[in-house]
């Protein structure tokens, strides 16, 4: 702790986290060890007689209150931000750049995403999944329409020749049809 905040620092709490978790048994989902259909990860057990649900001893332990982690570092990203969920633009008002981080809801949509993702650059605030959130593909599109414009016209000029050479053979079937 530092004397004049009383507060610990985001690296001094990953720092804590880290050296609880060293000694921390990995928990293996009871008997995973016997059979080959069973996974590792864990379940908690619910047998009557069951040797790790009484804390038989030569039995591994299990998951419980007592193995949480330190206060100080809970709801840390391992980033050393404080994550906080995102819906809409208004939402970022509340965030705090310096100690909060912002992860997207999945439920939201691109446009939004992209207006988020816009604002938070303004404020300088780090967004998690950013991976996931795609870049606005509109400066992307104004340089290939420049290098390709002439292209673009002769594909569009070519199209039109296309209709036009399309209608009147339709209108022979119709005709036809009658």
């Amino acid at each position: 702790m530092t004397e004049k905040t009383g507060k610990i620092t985001s690296e001094k709490a990953l720092k804590v986290r880290r050296r609880v978790k060293k000694n921390k048994p990995k928990f293996v989902r009871p008997e995973s060890w016997r059979y080959v259909r069973l996974k590792k990860n864990w379940r908690n057990p619910r047998g009557l007689d069951h040797k790790v649900r009484l804390m038989y001893k030569g039995w591994p332990p299990a998951a419980g209150s007592g193995y949480g982690g330190p206060k100080v570092s809970r709801h840390l990203h391992p980033s050393g931000y404080m994550e906080v969920l995102i819906y809409n633009v208004e939402q970022l008002a509340k965030v705090d750049s310096s100690t909060q981080a912002v992860r997207i809801a999945h439920t939201v949509g691109k446009r939004k995403k992209t207006r988020i993702l816009a604002e938070a650059r303004k404020k300088k605030i780090v967004v998690l999944n950013l991976r996931e959130v795609k870049e606005p593909a509109e400066e992307k599109k104004e340089e290939t329409t420049k290098e390709t414009g002439k292209e673009a016209e002769k594909e569009e000029t070519a199209e039109a020749e296309k209709k036009q050479q399309e209608t009147p053979k339709t209108s022979k079937r119709r005709a036809a049809k009658r």
